[in-house]
């Protein structure tokens, strides 16, 4: 870290912690938690936003005394250390004191001459991400061991200079919290003005004047196996099947798909081709029954159990796949599916050709059809014009860690107490 301005020392983590270490699953996993307690944070507790309370455990006074070594303490440093979480880090709010953390969680204590906010904002900052998420390190073994998080070398100056930057990065924070709050709630004006435009389309005066069921539209369904398959998208010369999240959100998506078995031969027709119609007849109330239109196929792909293809003449399409998405047929499909409210739903073949759709002659359905791509068009120029702020405001945040951490972030200055000195203050503390 030669770059390092004047004063500061680049120093191995064990170095400036009291306490680094995580806990365990009590015996008995999920069937062991109880509803009171004490807490147990776990990695799913642990955003880069702070630890948030949803899904949080707790356990009872025996458990608790088997997990005494990994007790929390406010302003602690928590550091997911496992699997898809890897490297999300927060500091345990004053409710968290007395907390136990299972085995995906490491504590991170400071001594007193190190902020805990300073800690967190370097462990979350874009150099130590990458590098735990860099293909040698975290992705491929997803895990980081005590030994590793030791052997972090920080970028450390002085106390007075740590309180600076982290009061410079909570106000820049709080600005850019407060812009990504706006950008929100555009996103959800766009997904609620698009909501509307189908309403309207499917609302007007005489259009349900001859309704019909899908099942006098729909021509045939095709459906995958249900098969063990390997959790991650086929190479190009592999084969897959999708999963329902390639649909889920109302255009095809190739990434959300799993490789089929080798020994396995897919049926030549349900390979998935441009142009065919794919309907989720499997997930959550909200989201059982999405659909879409394949643009352009992979040519590896194919349906799979939950994953259905429905034939129709082509010039019916994007009608049936509008109308699924309205408001009218997004109730349709709720009031079809059947199983548990808080559980997977389904939709069998019988209840969806059942479902009564509005059907005006086809010069009306291509009209209206027309205008409503034309709407969503401008839609989604103002939806891209969001998206792209928000990438860029992402970018923002991660040059602004990255400035913090090379003392670019606030004026130096040459009478603050240098690192080296910092540094020997702990060492005669501990001795």
């Amino acid at each position: 870290m030669s770059e390092l301005p004047e004063g500061w020392k680049a120093v191995p983590l064990r170095h400036i912690t009291s306490k680094i270490g995580s806990g365990a699953t009590p015996r008995g996993g999920k069937n062991a938690y109880h509803s009171k307690g004490t807490p147990l944070i776990r990695s799913m507790n642990v955003h880069f936003r702070g630890v948030v309370l949803d899904g949080l455990v707790f356990l009872d006074p025996a458990q608790s005394a088997e997990l005494s070594n990994v007790i929390v303490e406010p302003n602690d440093v928590l550091l997911n250390i496992t699997g898809a979480s890897i490297g999300r880090v927060a500091i345990a709010p004053t409710w968290a004191g007395g907390s136990r953390v299972n085995q995906h969680v490491s504590i991170i204590r400071p001594t007193n001459e190190v902020e805990s906010r300073f800690l967190c904002a370097w462990l979350a900052s874009p150099k130590i991400q990458d590098f735990i998420h860099a293909e040698n390190y975290g992705v491929t073994r997803q895990a980081l061991t005590k030994g590793m998080i030791e052997d972090f070398q920080i970028p450390l100056p002085s106390l007075a200079e740590q309180g600076r930057i982290v009061e410079k990065l909570d106000s820049l924070n709080a600005q850019s919290t407060t812009a990504a709050a706006a950008l929100t709630q555009i996103e959800t004006l766009i997904t609620r003005y698009k909501a509307a435009v189908l309403a309207a389309a499917f609302a007007k005066p005489g259009i349900g004047a001859n309704p019909s069921k899908l099942g006098h539209v729909i021509t045939g369904i095709k459906a995958g196996k249900n098969l063990r398959c390997v959790e991650r998208p086929p190479e190009v010369d592999e084969r897959g099947v999708v999963k329902v999240s390639a649909v889920t959100y109302g255009v095809f998506d190739p990434t959300q798909s799993k490789t089929l078995p080798d020994d396995f031969e897919p049926g030549a027709d349900t390979l998935i081709q441009s142009g065919d119609f794919l309907f989720s007849r499997a997930n959550t109330i909200e989201l059982v029954g999405a659909c879409t239109i394949v643009d352009t196929a992979p040519g590896n792909l194919y349906l799979s159990d939950k994953i259905l293809r429905l034939d129709m003449p082509d010039e019916r399409k994007a009608w049936v796949d509008l109308f699924l998405k309205s408001p009218t047929g997004r109730a349709a499909l709720e009031e079809a599916s059947s199983g548990n409210q808080h559980s997977m739903r389904n939709i069998s073949q019988k209840a969806l050709m059942e479902i009564v759709i509005p059907l005006p002659p086809l010069e009306e359905q291509a009209e209206i059809v027309a205008q409503i791509e034309a709407a969503f068009a401008q839609i989604e120029t103002l939806a891209r014009a969001t998206a792209a702020a928000r990438a860029a405001l992402v970018q923002l945040d991660r040059a602004l860690l990255t400035r913090a951490f090379q003392g670019k972030l606030v004026p130096q200055n040459p009478n603050t107490e240098p690192a080296s000195d910092l540094l020997k203050r702990m060492k005669e503390a501990v001795f």
